[in-house]
Parts: structure tokens; sequence; C-alpha cells
């Protein structure tokens, strides 16, 4: 019967816990707007969970009928990023708006999905095309700002690779690597390496960026 008790105690103190760390969360989210994914991972090497979170607007006008005579929501989407400071948060940087509605029209195929991932603390924010490939942005916490730091990118047709790009922002280099194969797709594809340093005078910030589809970064 203790036990019973001790489980349930624990259960409710749990939920509680959970019910106010999301009324926490809430209160950084601008007003129009809802949370639309929550990610926690240690951004800034204190050895707490800091928080990423992906918010939606609400506007109703941007509720539509699109070509399928199905209604979406095209409604934009943008990224908060909250650092755990003792029993709260303190928001560090964010951007309301650079993120395209999921439902946008893919043409001919799906609208690239947005990921978002962490790697021994930067942040890493994906598109995956489907058999297009894929595009990747890494940004690290540095100088009291998330700056980009690395771009990444894959053109495919379908589960062959055409070319892969990769611009390092710290070290000033880009490296493409395109596949010369004569016939590409099997296990001998041969891939001609490139490598150029480029000019960049400041590293570009997560604020600064008004729309990731428009982001051309042509180095």
């Amino acid at each position: 019967m203790k036990n019973h008790l001790l489980i349930l105690v624990f259960a409710v103190l749990k939920m509680t816990s959970c019910s106010a760390q999301k009324s926490a969360l809430s209160n950084f989210v601008p007003q129009g707007y809802s949370i639309y994914e929550t990610h926690f991972a240690d951004l800034n090497n204190d050895q707490q969970d800091d928080c990423i979170l992906i918010i939606k607007e609400s506007n109703k006008n941007n509720i539509v009928v699109n070509r399928f005579n199905t209604t979406v929501d095209r409604n934009r989407r943008g990224v908060i990023i909250l650092f755990k400071k003792n029993n709260g948060y303190q928001l560090v940087t964010k951007n309301d708006s650079c993120f395209s509605s999921e439902n946008e029209d893919g043409g001919i195929y799906h609208p690239p999905q947005l990921s978002i991932e962490t790697e021994k603390g930067d942040l890493i924010i994906g598109f995956d095309h489907g058999r297009y490939g894929f595009w990747s942005y890494r940004f690290r916490f540095q100088n009291s700002n998330f700056s980009l730091i690395q771009y990444a990118a894959s053109s495919n047709y379908g589960p062959i690779i055409n070319k892969e790009t990769t611009i390092d922002f710290l070290t000033k280099t880009k490296l493409v690597s395109e596949n010369i194969s004569e016939d590409p797709g099997g296990n001998d594809d041969i891939f001609k390496d490139t490598q150029t340093t480029i000019t960049i005078d400041k590293l570009l910030r997560l604020s600064q960026i008004k729309n990731f589809e428009d982001l051309e970064l042509k180095y």
C-alpha cells in the first residue's frame, strides 16, 4: 500500500513539474504564436539542458485552401533559444518567422522537411528534400550570439549523389565534391574534390536570417 502511495505521489509531482515547465516556456512565446516543437540540449557547455523552441504563428488569414482543395495552415515558424539558469530560463536569441510552413506547396514533391539536431553543443538546422537531397546550417554560441559556422548540402537524384558542398566559415574554406562517374549510382562512384578559400568579414547570426528559403550563400 505504501509503495502504491509513493508511486502515486511521484507521478503527481512529475506531472506538476512538467506542467510548470511548460508554463514557464510559454512565457517566452510571443503573442499570436504557439509552441510547435520543443528540444532540450546543452548549448553552452554548462552541463544543463537548454531549450530550443520551434514556434508557429496562429494567424487565421494564413489558413488557406491549396491546389488539392485541402485546407492547410500556411503560417510560418520561428525559433527561440533559452539557456537554463538556476530554476528557470533566460532568453538568448529568437527569430519569429525564419522558417516556412510545413504545409508549403512542394511542387511535384513534398516541401523540404525541417529538422532540429544538436551535436557537441552546436545547433544544426536541417532541411530534408527526400530524393533531391538535403542542406543544413550549423550554429554555435560564441560572442553572446548563435553564429553560422558551417553550411552543408547534398544535391541528389534519387539514391545518386550528384554533388556535396561544405562551407566552413571558421576556416574560410569551401569544399565541393562532384560525382564524375560515367555510370553514377554504384559502389565505385568517383568524386572530384575542389577546395577554395572564401572571403567573409563576420559570421552571420541566427537572428539576422529573415527567410531560410531565401538565404543565398554564394562563395
